[in-house]
């Protein structure tokens, strides 16, 4: 599968069938870090059905602010695989499902693009879902949206996070209760304006004649409308 990375790749719709997935990393930067360990499960029907789980050696030492955070070692990672052979593992157990994973816009899928492009010459063209994004349109009267916030949240245990298989199954189970939140809204039970255009939440604005409401997918979305 061969693509170019585009916001168009990032989709809205819900889906039952897809793959969680989650990086830990040497650091934050996409550019200059690398992949310390992927994990990924398959969900058919809103259930999961198969895991996916590799450390990954990143041919330097991991830096003490990454282990404190994701508790990976140098000595976890010395004899695991490299992640030329470990992404790889990774795309065919994703195949062409959609991905879903949180805050991925701007972090996972990075890293995903940049190594399929430097080990394979391609750019997986899977659609993705960034539970992120979903909830701050569905839960928009919460002040933070972290994985672990949402857990909290719905009452789901956060037992091992920053752990990245512990962080799939538990956002698995966030992107259930998200989905249960965006069908209530659609459905009139929750009362949640959507934008008429992309079907995103509607947020009150601030603008130079005073407050408004302002399409969430801004500046994708420019829709706007007078506040009653």
């Amino acid at each position: 599968m061969i693509g170019m990375m585009n916001k168009e790749k990032r989709i809205d719709r819900i889906v039952p069938d897809y793959v969680v997935f989650d990086l830990e990393t040497t650091g934050k930067s996409p550019v200059k870090d690398e992949v310390v360990e992927i994990s990924a499960v398959k969900v058919r029907n809103k259930k999961i059905v198969d895991e996916y789980t590799s450390l990954v050696n990143p041919q330097y030492p991991i830096p003490y602010n990454a282990s404190r955070v994701n508790h990976i070692t140098d000595d976890m990672v010395a004899d695991a695989p490299l992640f030329c052979d470990v992404l790889k593992e990774f795309l065919d157990f994703a195949g062409k499902d959609v991905l879903v994973g949180h805050n991925i816009y701007v972090f996972d899928m990075k890293f995903v693009y940049r190594d399929a492009k430097k080990y394979y010459g391609i750019t997986p063209a899977n659609e993705y879902i960034d539970t992120l994004f979903l909830a701050r349109n569905v839960l928009p009267q919460l002040d933070h949206h972290t994985l672990v916030d949402l857990a909290a949240y719905y009452g789901i245990s956060t037992m091992g996070a920053h752990r990245a298989l512990n962080d799939c199954r538990m956002n698995q189970q966030v992107y259930e209760c998200l989905v249960k939140e965006y069908e209530a809204i659609k459905n009139g039970e929750r009362q949640l304006k959507l934008c008429p255009e992309c079907g995103r939440v509607m947020k009150k604005r601030n603008g130079k004649f005073g407050e408004f409401l302002g399409c969430s997918g801004y500046p994708d979305c420019r829709h706007t409308e007078k506040l009653h």
